[in-house]
């Protein structure tokens, strides 16, 4: 009998915790562990702390919310990434989530150096750890736990600037989910006395602090008319993207940091400046790889066949994006909705426009062109025929679909990455 899905996954992020990687094994196969209980369940998975299997056997409902939370946590890494070089992509046949860069160093590096103390490291130990806290939170409120409610503290009166309130409703128990997590996501790195440890415990204590800065006070006013005079309020937890907007804020203002000379705190690289890093921003040890070009030694994919802007300056741009190799054009057919008209009642009803599009794709490095990748159209070639195009359906996410040819250079890439 296979685990659930809930399951499934919670298997998958437990060993993603586990210092990111499981030996000889791909996270997508650890999916597949079976188990006749919990117990037996939390026994196989591979390099938990002592700490972690306690937790796992002791609380097995909330080892699904720390599967939900750790998968939002992927996707808003991969959402705010989806414009830079680094898009926080899962490598097939790579047993780290995100790829080696953010993995703890093997035993050939110095400890003074370790490999993956990068920014984007600290950003996936931040984001994960804040998906945790808001998963068990949100499944508190939700009554999905036997551990946990509403925040029973919030009773009574209390007042903010706009005057006096009473507390109710169902208040968001954050106080529960950040003691949880932190005693489940914190235990391995406990464990070790080394910068890449410490580091690491750092940023997990940002990304659960990124949910608590984020909470909100909602009201709900009652009087005559419409007037407030009296307000009856609660605490919630912001939308999840805007946890994930604050943590690539602070990724992009991340500070560089070493070991103090007693070997148990950080201190900022500064030559000017040796104080503690701020608690809000994410830290990192090393600087970062480019990740331009495929690289089995980081897990990176290069930007070869991704797609670009070719006329902006940011980190989608072609030239930022392409790693000055250039871009190939792409002439596609785009159908999307137009023409839009309500219809009485109650409908909307749209035509569906065509229209002839520029596609810009990076060029591959030298090192990842392969004999059998075709050759890609010139944007001078014919359109309507041509069987190397594909019609792009406008997507309302906003996610752009690449064509064929696009599509194809990926999976090649991909296919001799299993070779490394």
């Amino acid at each position: 009998m296979f685990l659930p899905l809930s399951w499934n996954f919670f298997v998958i992020i437990l060993c993603t915790f586990s210092h990111w990687m499981v030996a000889k094994a791909s996270w997508w196969s650890i999916s597949q562990l079976s188990a006749v209980s919990t117990r037996v369940m939390c026994d196989n998975v591979p390099r938990l702390a002592g700490k972690q299997r306690q937790l796992c056997q002791n609380y097995p409902d909330i080892m699904r919310s720390i599967g939900e939370g750790a998968r939002e946590g992927v996707r808003e890494c991969q959402h705010r990434f989806r414009h830079n070089r680094w898009n926080c992509s899962t490598l097939q046949g790579d047993s780290s989530v995100f790829g080696k860069s953010v993995i703890k160093n093997p035993p050939s590096f110095p400890s003074f150096l370790p490999a993956g103390a990068s920014r984007e490291a600290a950003f996936v130990y931040a984001i994960s750890s804040a998906g945790v806290v808001y998963a068990i939170t949100r499944s508190c409120s939700k009554g999905e736990l036997l551990d946990c409610a509403c925040d029973p503290t919030k009773k009574g009166k209390s007042q903010d600037d706009q005057g006096t309130f009473d507390w109710g409703g169902c208040s968001d128990n954050i106080k529960f989910a950040l003691d949880f997590a932190r005693r489940f996501i914190d235990a391995p790195e406990k464990l070790e006395r080394d910068p890449r440890a410490l580091m690491n415990l750092h940023n997990n204590a940002a990304g659960r602090r990124a949910v608590r800065r984020k909470m909100k006070l909602e009201c709900k006013c009652h009087g005559v008319s419409g007037a407030c005079n009296i307000r009856t309020c609660w605490k919630a937890m912001e939308d999840f993207q805007e946890v994930g907007q604050y943590l690539k804020e602070m990724y992009d203002v991340a500070t560089e940091v070493t070991m103090n000379r007693d070997g148990n705190g950080l201190l900022v690289s500064s030559k000017r400046h040796r104080k503690k890093p701020s608690k809000a921003h994410l830290v990192y040890f090393e600087k970062s790889p480019d990740y331009c070009s495929m690289n089995p030694e980081t897990g990176s994919l290069g930007t070869g066949g991704r797609l670009c802007n070719r006329t902006s300056s940011g980190p989608e741009g072609c030239d930022v994006m392409c790693c000055g190799r250039g871009y190939n054009t792409m002439r596609v057919r785009q159908t999307s909705q137009c023409e839009c008209k309500f219809q009485w009642c109650c409908s909307v009803e749209c035509q569906q426009c065509t229209e002839v599009v520029d596609v810009h794709t990076c060029k591959d490095s030298a090192a990842e062109r392969e004999p059998d990748i075709r050759h890609r159209p010139r944007p001078d070639q014919p359109l309507i025929d041509d069987p190397g195009f594909q019609i792009i359906t406008h997507n309302p996410a906003g996610i752009s679909r690449g064509t064929r040819e696009d599509y194809e250079n990926v999976r090649t890439r991909r296919r001799a990455m299993k070779r490394f």
